[in-house]
This record gives C-alpha cells, structure tokens and sequence, in this order.
C-alpha cells in the first residue's frame, strides 16, 4: 500500500480505537486539497525539490498506516460502515495522489541527483489507478473501487436451492468429476461479476483520464513505466519469457487434453480443441495441480502426500504459520514479531463475512507485518504460507530505506520470494522439520510424479499469468470497449491457455470480474514475473551452496549463507533499478525463463515421448 500524502494538506488527530496510537489522517475536506496551490516560482530549484520530497515522505508515511488500518478492517469486518470509511480512506489517499503527481512534474526539467529523480518518477506513479485532479474525481473513482471489491468478496449464488459462496464453489470445481455440475458451478460464480461490467467501465475511463494527466498515454502505459525500461520494452520482454517457457507448457497442455480425453470423452474434450476451463479443477483454470490424479505419470512412484502428514501430525492453520516462520530464522532471518501473532487473521471467523482472498500486510511500514488468510489444513496452503511470509520478510528488510523505496524491486520480485521458498518444500524439508520420517523419502522414481505435480500448478499458470493484464491494456487503450470486453477476454484466454468456456457465454457477461484481481484491481504482472524469477532465483542459491543433484532436489532450508546474500537483495527494496537487485542475488542482470526448463527438464522428455503420436496444439 504505497501512498503519498502532500505537505499542503492540513492534518488532524484521529486516534483509532483499538489501536491504542494517536494517527494522524487528512481532514475530511479533501476536495479543497486538490484546489491547493502547486509552488509559484518559475525557477524551482534542487532545493525546493529536496524540501517537496523531504515534506512528501514524511506526511506520506501517516497516510500509509492510516488507509492500512482501514483497509485491514474492511477486509475483516465487511460491512456497511467499513466500506464507506474504506471508501473515504482511498478517496484520501487518490485525490493527495494525483496532487503529488502532478506537483512533481514541476520538476521535469531540472537536472536532479539520480537518487532524488527516481523518486520524482515514483511520485507520478504512485498509484496504479490515479483520479483526475478535477474535483469530485477521486470520491468516485474511490467509491466505485470499494464497491467492486466488496462485490466480489460477498459473492454467492444459488446451486441446488441454496446460496453457495466461492470458498464452497471451488471446493466443488476441485472434487467433482461430473461435467454437468462443474458447468453449473463454473457458471454460477460468474453470475456474481455481471453488475460490476457497468461500473468497472467507469472506473477505467477515470483511471485513463488521470493517467493521461501524469504524461501517459493511459493507465496500461502508467503500469508498465514501473519497470525500469520503456513501456513498449516491457512488452517485449514479458513476450521473450514467454517464449522460453511455451515449449514445456505446450508440452504439458496436449498431454492433460489427452487424459482428460480419455476420462471424459471426445464429446466433452476434443482432441483437436481448447480445453474446456470448468474440467481442470481450478475455478479460473489458472492452476491444474486438482485434477493431477487424472494425469499422473503411469508408474510413477508415488511422491509425498504433505496433505496426509499434515493431517498425521496433528498440524493446524496456526503450526503451518510458524513451520513457515522457521524456514525464514534457518536462513539467519530475525523471528516475526509477538504481534504478528496477536494480529493477523489465520482462520476464516465463524461470525463474519471476511476476504479470504490470501495477502500479507505491512501496516505501519515498520514492525506490524500480518497475514490475512482462511488457512486450510493441506499441501496447498501450506506453500501459501510460505509464499504470503515471504512478502512479511521481504517488508521487514526494507523497512530503513526511505518510504519511496520500501517496496519490491519490481513488483514480481515480492511474488517471486515466498515462492522461491517454497521451491525448497522438498522430502528432504520435510525430513528436517519433523513431518516426514528418512525412511519414507521417495526415490528418485518419485521424482516425475513431483514434477507433475509441480508443473500442473506452476506452469500451468504462466500464459494465465501473461494474458490477465494484457486484457487490461487492451481495455485500458481502448482496444476492448466495454461491448467487447468478454470476447477479448476468451480470445486471449484461447490464444495463451489453450481453454475454452463450457458453453457460450451470454451477451452480458463479464467473465474477467469473476477473478478477484480484477475487481480488487490488483496488477497481475507481478505474477507471471514471479514465476520466471523465483525458478532464477532458486537455481542461484542452489548454486551458491554448490548444490550438484537436480535442480527440483534442492532445499535452502538452513543456509545461511543463502540467507545471508538473500537479505542483502531485499534490504534494497525498490531503491535500485531491479537488474541492480536481481544481480546482486544471482550475478544477472536479466530475467531468465531457462531455470524453470533446467528445473523440469525430466518433465518435459517424458512430456514430449507421451506426445509423440498426437496431434497437438488448438
């Protein structure tokens, strides 16, 4: 939650209950602020771009926990009253968002220090969906943002007479092998994002009208001016990784159509077709690993149920979390803080609506770090947990540089750590850390059933990954119109997975709404980032360690010297350019898709033998 607050704005006391602190938040006459006079001088000077800077972070700094402590309420206790104060919260922090912005752009051109110029940018991309500085601009696109996200987390829709929400659907998307009732529940989640197609209409009109503000020709240019490289470079670059990692995923693809096939049927899944979405065991078939027993490997070893020894071990959401924890202390890290405990939500409350939806939060941007989560007690969260700690130690390392910098190098870094952990979930961990027993540690004939089902999660996911902000760009630049906003939707979908709907979709859908970064109006590029970058990042610690078996073998666990060079990446967080971070970790100043081959190498040979005979490709 990156906010910038401006020093013109006045400041009032507000102490918020419960919290114990007096906080200091912007008064409620916000539209005035906007009407605040920028710096009169033609002349402005290195001076007066040290003193807006120094005056920008400090008040900056308020604003950060103010809109976190709301926002971590709303996301809590979804109600009436927190949606409007999280509301009035964002409208804050938009309107002293968009000033800032374009108060910075005062200092275009004048020649500054290095260091003070990459704040100055940072500035004018303070926000991924900057208002307008027209007046009454960022109350409603606040409003509109805070709506669309408590739709979605309230979501529910009625399956066989009664009202199911999404944590039910997906239990059923993941179980099921009935056709029929995956298309119905597949259809039925998607009928809750229909009535926000209106209203996310409006809020990229508003969001382009800001961005164009900022210099940009509209909010999809603003978003990929954040990673160092010109915006059109960028695109480039996500394609050549792209490019890399398609082989295998190609590989993968015609081989789950083809079991599928024959589970199912040519009439259910054609050989020659996209791969209906419903049939692949994730709501937004982002992630296959659900229906891993359908495709794995014919006499294959049998890999490690960490599900079942979970289970067998009488583990909890709140043990998983602090397994989790000591993975990070192995590595030298400092052990989360007593109110990391005291504060963070774990399980999903009995008595209340809540976002389940996983997230780490870094709520006074020093020492209160928490995770919000619905923690279940499988495989699945259990890597999760790895991944959101990941985001709470990467916040921690930073916590010193100044508060422009305390943010990921690129934002798929802050992704790509907790997962490159969580590479390190190998037999041998689980040996380490008392859930499994030497004796049990699978042979290396176990290793392809590991891949699989590996890669039914990771490389599945990364044309999903690619294809769900190029949407956005499209829309953004007006390429989609609101009329065409599904058909581009499915037709990127098509071209990157390889999937289809289970029937046509109706002329009002809006399909893109029924997945939670869309409405929540989170960036998705990170993610695919992330899964390029942690595979390059595990590969180089493996290294580091003179790890000499198979890539997908090694575990970090314990290392400190790992750890060691690990932090001196993260305390970096965003005040180098990210080849500068990503060298000082991995010797390379370029992010590399060819780890993840190296990584399921054995994979993708015994892939392309299954293959051989089939046509492939949709």
């Amino acid at each position: 939650m990156k906010l910038f607050l401006s020093s013109a704005v006045s400041v009032l006391a507000l102490t918020i209950a419960g919290c114990g602190n007096s906080v200091e938040v912007p008064s409620d006459n916000v539209d005035k602020m906007v009407e605040a006079a920028s710096p009169s001088s033609d002349q402005v000077t290195v001076q007066d771009a040290k003193e807006f800077l120094e005056n920008a972070e400090q008040e900056k700094s308020v604003l950060n926990e103010y809109q976190a402590r709301v926002d971590w309420v709303n996301n809590n206790f979804i109600t009436e009253d927190t949606n409007w104060l999280a509301a009035k919260a964002s409208e804050q922090a938009s309107l002293l968002d968009t000033r800032l912005a374009n108060e910075a752009k005062q200092f275009n051109d004048l020649s500054l220090p290095e260091d003070m110029r990459r704040k100055m940018d940072g500035l004018k991309r303070a926000s991924n969906f900057p208002a307008p500085e027209r007046q009454g601009a960022a109350k409603e696109l606040s409003e509109i943002m805070t709506g669309l996200n408590a739709a979605y987390g309230t979501g529910k829709f009625e399956y066989k007479g009664e009202m199911i929400t999404l944590t039910e659907a997906s239990d059923i998307i993941a179980e099921s092998d009935d056709p029929e009732e995956l298309k119905a529940i597949w259809e039925g989640w998607r009928t809750i994002s229909v009535p926000m197609k209106d209203d996310y209409a409006r809020m990229v009109e508003i969001v382009n009208e800001g961005s164009q503000e900022l210099g940009y020709a509209d909010a999809g240019a603003l978003w990929r001016g954040g990673y160092d490289m010109d915006a059109d470079e960028f695109i480039a670059e996500t394609n050549r990784l792209w490019e890399q990692v398609k082989p295998l995923y190609d590989q993968l693809h015609c081989n789950v159509r083809a079991e599928l096939n024959e589970k199912y049927g040519n009439e259910v899944v054609p050989l020659d077709e996209p791969i209906r979405a419903d049939l692949l065991g994730n709501m937004w078939a982002q992630q296959w690993g659900n229906v891993y027993e359908t495709v794995a490997p014919e006499g294959a070893a049998e890999g490690v149920d960490t599900t079942k020894l979970l289970e067998d071990n009488d583990y909890d959401a709140l043990k998983m979390v602090q397994t989790a924890e000591k993975f990070f202390t192995s590595m030298g890290f400092e052990p989360l803080p007593e109110t990391f405990y005291e504060r963070s939500l774990i399980t999903k409350p009995e008595d209340r609506e809540v976002v389940c939806h996983a997230s780490a939060w870094d709520i006074d941007e020093k020492d209160d770090i928490r995770i919000k989560m619905c923690t279940k007690v499988n495989g699945e969260d259990f890597s999760t947990v790895h991944h959101e700690l990941g985001h709470n130690f990467y916040q921690r390392a930073y916590k010193n540089q100044p508060v422009f910098y305390r943010n990921g190098a690129n934002d798929g870094f802050h992704e790509a750590i907790g997962d490159m952990v969580a590479l390190s979930i190998t037999p041998e961990y689980l040996v380490k850390i008392g859930l499994l027993d030497e004796s049990e540690v699978p042979g290396e004939d176990a290793d392809l059933a590991l891949l699989m089902r590996q890669a039914m999660d990771k490389v599945a996911f990364v044309p999903f990954g690619l294809m769900v902000d190029q949407w956005r760009w499209k829309v953004f630049s007006g390429e989609l119109t609101p009329a065409n906003y599904n058909e581009g939707w499915w037709e990127l979908r098509e071209e990157y997975q390889g999937v289809k709907p289970p029937a046509p979709r109706p002329a009002d859908a809006f399909d893109p709404g029924a997945k939670y970064h869309i409405p929540g109006n989170t960036p998705y590029m990170r993610y695919f980032l992330a899964h390029i970058l942690q595979f390059q990042f595990h590969k180089a610690a493996c290294d580091a360690v003179g790890f000499e078996g198979p890539l997908h073998r090694c575990s970090v666990y314990g290392n400190q010297e790992v750890g060691e060079k690990f932090n001196a990446m993260l305390e970096m967080g965003a005040s180098k350019p990210w080849p500068d971070a990503l060298e000082a970790f991995t010797g390379s100043r370029e992010m590399d898709g060819s780890a993840i081959l190296e990584y399921f190498e054995p994979l993708q040979s015994y892939l392309e033998e299954q293959n051989e005979n089939r046509t492939c490709g949709w």
